[in-house]
């Protein structure tokens, strides 16, 4: 038989261990290892039946203005998330689109929750690329996470570009399950 302080010590570190991952997973994303590697031309993702429909319509022309957000973004694909971060040597998911906004002379609120109300409202089918889309990965409808529109793809796959607990600044799609089942809304800041 255990003495009673390792019994108690045993109790307390599967707690401590839950809590510290509860706070990666409510601050943007899920807590996963960050990956070295740069993701620059996502494939099309699949659309199940079971995900709701979160296509776009567009298919123009961006602006000049949108290219270069988009290219600001894009140089910090692979950089490592870190929470509270909004530098190249990691960011958070509101950190990140606040640097891109700002190199361009465009100011954004830190917080994605303060971003979220910044902006007007659009439809998921009017979005366009640098445009904000806003999750919840908690689950609810409180944000907890943006992502700028980096492409609309052929089908109306839409595809942001965003910090990632799990891998850093990647490019993910609407069409993926923990995506699609997280999103809340789209607001259009430019």
């Amino acid at each position: 038989m255990k003495p009673e302080w390792i019994q108690k010590n045993m109790r307390i570190k599967p707690i401590t261990a839950v809590l510290t991952a509860s706070l990666f997973i409510v601050s943007c994303g899920s807590a996963k290892n960050v990956s070295e590697t740069k993701n620059t031309a996502p494939k099309a993702t699949v659309k199940t039946e079971s995900l709701r429909k979160l296509d776009s319509r567009f298919n123009g022309k961006i602006s000049g203005n949108i290219k270069e957000i988009l290219k600001d973004a894009e140089k910090y694909l692979g950089a490592p998330y870190k929470f509270g971060g909004h530098t190249s040597s990691g960011f958070d998911c509101s950190g990140f689109t606040f640097k891109v906004f700002e190199e361009n002379d465009l100011k954004l609120p830190r917080r994605s929750s303060d971003q979220a109300t910044t902006g007007k409202n659009i439809d998921i089918d009017e979005v366009k690329p640098g445009d904000l889309l806003f999750f919840s990965t908690s689950g609810g409808s409180k944000v907890s996470h943006v992502g700028i529109v980096h492409e609309i793809g052929s089908n109306g796959e839409v595809k942001f570009i965003h910090a990632s607990t799990s891998k850093g600044v990647i490019i993910s799609s609407l069409n993926e399950k923990y995506w699609n089942k997280a999103y809340l809304h789209a607001k259009r800041v430019l």
